[in-house]
């Protein structure tokens, strides 16, 4: 055996023994240095405890925990207790204390925008927006956002695919690009 592997051997050992050691220790209850606390006499009558109404923060709540006080009074107390204002901080990690359930209504400009982006999504595909418009109308049901935004507002033709090309300088499919300056 090499010096290496003999003080390979002698570190196993030591973490052995220190596991053991560790071990037993667990084991071993540790010595108490203060003495249990007084178990509570069954044939004593229940403690004489304070007016709801008068307790406060400050107030000692322990007599309440006595076991032959009645369930109901000792949840009288605990809630007296933390009905102080102390103890209902919101906590800023609650975000999920929302009413989600509730929804509101689209504003009627962001509708607008939505169906402008439906309209260029629907026109980069190659199909026309005003047919799909159209039967989208026709299935909104009386009373929805839609239905509204479409009986509020003046009725203007939306311009053509071609005309909204020539508004954004964007050219078309049916025209040829240009290369080089624009004469």
């Amino acid at each position: 055996m090499t010096t290496k592997d003999i003080n390979e051997e002698k570190e196993q050992e030591q973490f052995l023994a220190r596991w053991s050691r560790l071990k037993q220790e667990a084991q071993d209850p540790p010595p108490q240095g203060k003495a249990p606390e007084q178990a509570v006499d069954p044939k004593a009558p229940p403690p004489e405890l304070p007016p709801l109404d008068k307790l406060t923060l400050d107030s000692d709540y322990r007599a309440f925990f006595h076991p032959k006080v009645d369930e109901d009074v000792r949840r009288a107390a605990l809630k007296k207790l933390f009905s102080d204002p102390r103890f209902n901080v919101m906590d800023g990690l609650d975000v999920y204390i929302d009413d989600y359930s509730k929804t509101e209504p689209i504003p009627p400009a962001m509708l607008a925008g939505l169906r402008q982006a439906q309209n260029i999504l629907a026109w980069a595909k190659g199909e026309d927006p005003e047919q799909k418009d159209v039967g989208a109308d026709k299935q909104a049901a009386p009373g929805s956002p839609i239905a509204l935004e479409e009986s509020e507002s003046p009725s203007v033709p939306a311009p053509a695919p071609a005309e909204r090309i020539a508004d954004n300088n964007i050219p078309s499919a049916s025209e040829p690009p240009q290369r080089g300056p624009k004469s």
